[in-house]
């Protein structure tokens, strides 16, 4: 990260934050296309199946993962304050309370995993499928938290390309590991599905391998010196950064839920349409990548010039993002609508399930018009460390307008599945207005500060 003084110089350093953040955001989520395609492949009960599996672990893994995010603005601010000599104790520091993460969702998972499957009454080949891709994901849980509070460190840095070459190393090893896992090759049996999640796992234990090396021997790592000369755990530190991770945690939990939601209301439908739901709803996530890779750079952008207390360059960065926006939701919107036979072809060979498939996908590109505005307006108000007041946005827009409106559609009207789509575009579409209308509301509050500082 460094100081820039012109508009030119800014969306130079933000492209060059951006593009590897983006790289790396496709990189990861490829690996789930691979589960739900490959799994697709094996057949509609296994992608039914992950579809389930996925449901369920997304929303808590994006939650989890929103806490440790918290380490970026943090890092990212003190970057800016040149408070360098406390980046090593926060980033070793949030290595502890990610392994405590890990520890209450496994837990959890042993108390609830049963129960919940069998409250759904799913077919039987889809809950088993659903519960052993899930116990088998979960045994990558901890490298997964410490791969993505090193990753934050990283990036706070502004060394993006870093994370994005480590990811692009994993995901050839994901594909194969999903061919031998799920197909039954060299010897393995073919798990179908569940073996989609052994493969996850052991590409997250490589991942973390990876990560640590770059951080202890690479520079400008190496001097933080985080990973030896350990220093006590300190709850006060903790609490700093839950105060700031567990508001961003919880707004991502209510975004992620929302969708897991309704891909467990879909299990009243035929498995066909569960099917067809997950395969529409994988490929738009995927295209969600962009504008949630846009918000993750500008957290980092924004928190650095608030750190160093350069407000007015903060708000051009903010700008930046919502012009962003308005290209991301172009261009995400005309990729679904002029390849959505070839998605839907590629994810399940069944007829019904291609015509269902390409029917859910017209529902998507109005969503993602919402989400490419969100996103970035969420990672712009994360660089301001201004979590607290998103985290109610989220509750309102996604659960009290979004999923009821969609239920009522459902179970009232003739849309039936489709309804619940309408009810995600209703809370996104209510989200994204809200959040412009905060992060206008503190650009203007920092603009008088920032007269007052220089007066």
């Amino acid at each position: 990260m460094y100081t820039t003084t012109s508009l030119g110089q800014k969306l130079k350093l933000f492209s060059v934050i951006l593009v590897p953040i983006l790289v790396t955001q496709i990189s990861m989520y490829l690996m789930n296309i691979f589960d739900t395609m490959m799994s697709g492949q094996a057949s509609a009960i296994d992608l039914a199946g992950v579809a389930i599996g996925s449901s369920l672990w997304v929303p808590i893994f994006t939650g989890i993962n929103g806490i440790l995010l918290a380490i970026t603005p943090i890092i990212a601010q003190l970057l800016g304050a040149k408070s360098i000599e406390k980046i090593t104790e926060m980033v070793q520091q949030a290595i502890y309370l990610c392994f405590l993460l890990a520890i209450f969702v496994f837990i959890m998972g042993v108390l609830l995993l049963n129960p919940v499957i069998e409250l759904m009454q799913l077919e039987n080949g889809v809950a088993h499928t659903a519960k052993f891709y899930l116990i088998a994901l979960g045994t990558g849980i901890i490298p997964l938290f410490i791969f993505n509070t090193l990753r934050c460190f990283i990036d706070a840095l502004g060394q993006t390309r870093i994370s994005m070459l480590i990811i692009l190393l994993s995901l050839p090893l994901n594909l194969f590991f999903n061919y031998v896992f799920i197909f039954g090759k060299f010897g393995v049996p073919a798990y179908g599905g569940i073996g989609a999640g052994i493969a996850t796992s052991i590409t997250y234990w490589l991942v973390c391998i990876i990560a640590c090396i770059v951080v202890h021997k690479l520079s400008p790592f190496r001097q933080f010196n985080v990973l030896i000369h350990w220093i006590k755990p300190s709850f006060s530190v903790w609490w700093e950064q839950l105060k700031i991770g567990v508001p961003i945690g919880s707004a991502m939990f209510f975004e992620t839920s929302i969708f897991s939601a309704v891909t467990l209301f879909m299990s009243a439908y035929s498995t066909y349409t569960i099917a067809a739901h997950q395969a529409a709803m994988n490929f738009a996530s995927l295209l969600y990548m962009i504008p949630l890779s846009v918000g993750m750079a500008l957290t980092i952008a924004i928190g650095f010039e608030v750190g160093a207390k350069r407000f007015r360059d903060a708000r051009v960065y903010g700008y930046i993002g919502i012009s962003g926006g308005i290209f991301i939701a172009t261009f995400a919107g005309l990729v679904i609508y002029f390849s959505r036979d070839i998605v839907a072809e590629l994810y399940n060979s069944n007829q019904e399930v291609i015509t269902l498939t390409k029917q859910f996908l017209i529902y998507a590109i109005f969503f993602q018009f919402a989400d490419a505005f969100g996103a970035p307006l969420q990672g712009a108000l994360r660089g301001y460390k201004d979590v607290h007041i998103t985290l109610i946005m989220a509750l309102v827009s996604y659960w009290i307008i979004g999923l009821p409106v969609g239920w009522a559609l459902a179970n009232f009207t003739s849309l039936e599945p489709f309804g619940y789509w309408i009810g995600i575009i209703t809370g996104l579409s209510c989200g994204a207005i809200a959040l412009l209308a905060r992060l206008l509301y503190l650009q203007h509050k920092f603009s008088k500060k920032a007269v007052y500082v220089k007066g």
